[in-house]
């Protein structure tokens, strides 16, 4: 401990801020050190621990980041307003309203997570519900948060610390909070660190949370890299000593050292060598160094020695000097062929960009004094202004939280415009999403795209480096009512969507209404539902059949939602059939039924149930339970109600038969695309068969599937097979019930 000016100090803290911050600063942080640990004297956390430990640890932190002392003292301090005896205006007189502004603005971060936790531990509400209780609290944390970095970044720092610090001592929660905090921090907290650029923080809080959401694959993956480290440790000193002296002999002064592995990144990306069926073992192999220099034209220097020395690996060179990432984050990427035929990534980037790539934002406050990045940092933070004017076109919860996951934290690519500007968007982004990215007016008017000077499908997948051009209409037609179906891909992100549907909503309400009530007529015709439209505007809580019409022509309501919706929701069977209702068990068959044990059971072939239908059991002579939709004929006639038994889908993955029916206008290789469709969803043909009607004909064609979500795409699909006019659902009625 070190006394200053009669206040005793952590060591460690002292030593950090010492280093950087001026004596009347550091005599700043002291007395916010000491007046919270006197304001937390007494208080303990869930571990055990003194309470002071977590704002200590949660500064300590920042020290390493080299933040001002308003900064360092607001996190000494950031738990005082919500769990002492200490008013705002208390802290302001003290320590001035910069800091008490910090303090104030964490406080209500950290109550909009309460307020969360709270709710959405105690809430009741279905996973059905269309916004749910923690989606709502969700939003509320984010909205909180981008107001707080618009006044002041800093805000979100302490935040991001506080939450690092937490999930470091996250196992004296209970299990189903410690899974709640660890999945909001990594959906959240670790990507909010990546666009600021912390990537300490970054991969951190990456690792923390996948210990707690999958302890299991967290440590297969730990235990793998521990039985190569001292083999991967020895080649990586190995191949810094050939990189050292290839480099000294071309007079480039550099830095060089292996970059640690961190067990979240091996997770993600064996999931992506599994969807590429590349060897995974590949990944406990591969070596990383980084190479730290003094100039830029050092940075090419390196880049050239290392290909010169080591054949490159096609495909993985990314120059991200040339073209900075929006978090402002610079380096040269690659990757070679190194000794022992072994694949090495190399990083290479000055000792500044370094300091930015580590630090992000933060890095601002170690040259703040000298303005040097100031206007870096306030082109760093032009997609906060760019996400809060997004948030005014975002009306719903569930909306404004997916905008962030898809368009803000997804990995990115780099396109330019004809003129040769840089426009960043998430992986998988179409021509649409770029348009609208452009201007909103230049999505609704969108007639075509040209990628590379040639002519492109509006939902082929934009690549890094791709030059668009986007062919507009003079009269602004507005959206094509396709674009806001996921299951056709045609735009990638939450915010070209969300304008899509404010041009629908903005139409004749009419017109919308008629359009929604052909879109729902035609769905639960074609998949043969039992239910009506009065029942499925209840079940989403609209006040009117005419609201949810509206919404439904309109794109705000989907029809995979609506669908899943109604046959996920009803509960159509009658009370006298319900004699009792216990935890679901889920037998090996698929459908369980419901008040006894695992018995036997099988589709009834009359009406061939599928997952997601409405579904009740009729127990058989000497044959178990047979599975009827509860709109069965057979059903709905029989007189031995006793015999009659409520059960419910379980959770394995049983595929079902469906008789599907396809009128078309005849054509040469109609039967060929229908199968070829259907082998694309990955769904077995079991038999099909064609006939011919003068130009028309009928295709009838038994599937299996596992369930209405599955049934219902491949219906999207299949209706935009050219001179397919409509599929529908067939049912099979046997005379009578099997017995």
């Amino acid at each position: 401990m070190v006394n200053i000016g009669n206040v005793i100090v952590d060591d460690d803290l002292y030593e950090k801020m010492g280093h950087y911050l001026s004596n009347d600063k550091v005599e700043l942080v002291a007395q916010a050190y000491a007046f919270a640990e006197k304001a937390h004297a007494g208080q303990k956390r869930l571990s055990g621990e003194a309470f002071f430990e977590h704002p200590k640890q949660t500064a300590l932190f920042l020290a390493d980041l080299r933040l001002d002392a308003s900064a360092l003292s607001a996190a000494l301090l950031h738990d005082v307003l919500e769990d002492c005896d200490v008013t705002f205006e208390e802290l302001s007189d003290e320590f001035g309203n910069d800091v008490a502004a910090l303090v104030d603005g964490v406080t209500k971060l950290t109550n909009a997570e309460v307020m969360g936790d709270s709710q959405f531990l105690s809430g009741s509400q279905s996973a059905f519900e269309e916004t749910s209780l923690e989606d709502i609290a969700q939003a509320e944390t984010l909205r909180k948060m981008l107001m707080a970095m618009a006044e002041d970044v800093r805000v979100v720092l302490i935040k991001l610390a506080d939450r690092l610090h937490n999930m470091r001592t996250v196992s004296s929660l209970p299990q189903g909070r410690r899974e709640a905090m660890a999945k909001e921090t990594l959906e959240i907290y670790a990507p909010l660190a990546h666009r600021l650029g912390i990537w300490e923080i970054k991969w951190m809080l990456e690792d923390l949370s996948f210990q707690q959401i999958d302890p299991d694959a967290y440590k297969q993956i730990s235990l793998r890299l521990n039985t190569k480290r001292g083999k991967r440790e020895e080649y990586i000193q190995r191949v810094v000593e050939i990189v050292k002296h290839e480099l000294d002999e071309a007079g480039i002064v550099a830095e060089i050292y292996g970059r640690p592995k961190h067990i979240y990144s091996i997770h993600k990306k064996t999931e992506r060598y599994y969807e590429s069926n590349r060897e995974v073992s590949e990944i406990y192999d591969l070596f990383a160094v980084r190479i730290l220099v003094n100039e830029v034209k050092d940075c090419y220097g390196a880049l050239g020695v290392m290909h010169t020395k080591w054949r490159p690996l096609p495909g993985q060179f990314d120059d991200y000097i040339a073209n900075p990432k929006d978090n402002l984050y610079q380096s040269l990427h690659t990757a070679v062929l190194c000794e022992e035929s072994s694949p090495v990534e190399i990083q290479i980037r000055t000792h500044d960009m370094h300091q930015v790539a580590e630090y992000g934002v933060a890095a601002h406050w170690l040259y703040k004094e000298t303005g040097e990045l100031d206007i870096q940092f306030e082109e760093k933070m032009t997609w906060l202004r760019q996400l809060l004017e997004w948030q005014r076109d975002v009306s719903g919860a569930v909306e404004f939280v997916e905008s962030f996951k898809t368009d803000i934290f997804q990995n990115q690519v780099f396109v330019y415009t004809p003129g040769g500007d840089v426009i960043e968007l998430p992986t998988g982004s179409t021509p649409l999403d770029f348009a609208y990215r452009i201007h909103t007016d230049v999505g609704h008017s969108c007639v075509g795209a040209k990628v590379n000077g040639k002519l492109v499908a509006l939902n082929y997948h934009l690549q890094n480096g791709d030059t668009i051009q986007i062919m507009t209409s003079k009269v602004t037609r507005g959206p094509s009512l396709d674009w806001i179906n996921p299951s056709l891909g045609y735009a990638k992100t939450s915010s070209a969507r969300a304008k899509m549907r404010q041009w629908f909503n903005r139409q004749e309400r009419q017109t919308n209404i008629e359009r929604g009530k052909e879109l729902f007529q035609k769905q639960v015709a074609r998949l043969d539902l039992n239910t009506d439209e009065y029942r499925a505007a209840e079940l989403f809580k609209y006040k009117t059949v005419d609201d949810m019409f509206a919404d439904l022509g309109g794109g705000s309501l989907s029809t995979s939602k609506l669908i899943s919706r109604i046959s996920l929701k009803s509960d159509l069977i009658t009370e006298q059939l319900i004699h009792s209702v216990v935890p679901k068990t889920g037998p090996a068959s698929g459908v369980q039924v419901l008040g006894v044990g695992d018995l036997l059971t099988n589709i009834a072939r009359c009406c061939n149930p599928i997952m997601g239908d409405e579904i009740t059991g009729f127990i058989t002579r000497g044959r178990g339970v047979t599975v009827h939709r509860r709109s069965c004929p057979n059903i709905m006639s029989e007189d031995e109600l006793d015999r009659i038994v409520p059960v419910d889908w379980g959770e394995s993955r049983t595929l079902y038969p469906v008789r599907i029916q396809l009128d078309c206008w005849d054509r040469v290789g109609l039967l060929g695309d229908v199968t070829s469709v259907v082998s694309n969803e990955r769904i077995n043909i079991a038999n099909i068969n064609s006939e011919e009607y003068d130009d028309r004909c009928v295709i009838s064609l038994t599937v299996y599937t596992n369930g209405i979500d599955q049934l219902g795409h491949l219906y999207t699909k299949l209706e935009a097979v050219n001179g397919v006019d409509g599929v529908t659902r067939l049912r099979n009625i046997d005379p009578k019930i099997e017995n």
